[in-house]
């Protein structure tokens, strides 16, 4: 009887270390879940306004030369419905290297918001834009390349992730 039970605590220590070891792990992975969750929510967001937007530029508020085949860190746009005429009611969507975090404004640049929470750490980014130029026959599109780390600070748990997102203006330009 006494070695019965001394097997049974035995195996009863074990497989309590190896559930708390499984609740753990579903603790970090779901916050892990999260915070790409919040990037893949920042990313459709932006997106989607880049779709119905128009007028691209590349790098600069100006609409001096709005391709930049070779990737830039900012992005400026009409938004759906703005006043093409005046370039402070434009969208611009940009990465700082200092704060690491991507950032929106939908006046120009004046007053800007961060769009990713604060455990996505953006360790590069690039819009890569062709077609913006108005009689080029191509139609305008924006790559958006993310290349990062996030992760869940009280568990200690990182993952890397480069995402890729492409839009094509919906008025037709060509």
């Amino acid at each position: 009887m006494l070695v019965a039970i001394t097997l049974f605590a035995i195996v009863m220590v074990v497989t309590t270390g190896a559930l708390l070891a499984l609740v753990d792990a579903n603790r970090k992975a779901q916050a892990i879940q999260s915070v790409i969750n919040n990037l893949n929510v920042s990313v459709d967001g932006m997106v989607r306004a880049l779709r119905m937007g128009s007028e691209y530029r590349c790098g600069t508020l100006s609409p001096a030369d709005p391709n930049c085949a070779g990737g830039g860190g900012a992005l400026y746009f009409e938004s759906f419905g703005g006043d093409a005429g005046t370039l402070t009611d434009d969208w611009v969507y940009w990465y700082d290297p200092q704060t690491r975090r991507l950032y929106k404004s939908e006046n120009g640049g004046g007053t800007s918001f961060a769009i990713t929470a604060p455990e996505v750490e953006i360790t590069d980014m690039k819009f890569y834009v062709v077609g913006a130029t108005r009689g080029d026959n191509i139609q305008p599109k924006v790559l958006v390349v993310i290349r990062g780390v996030a992760g869940a600070e009280k568990f200690r748990t990182t993952t890397t992730f480069e995402i890729q997102a492409a839009a094509v203006q919906r008025i037709v330009d060509i």
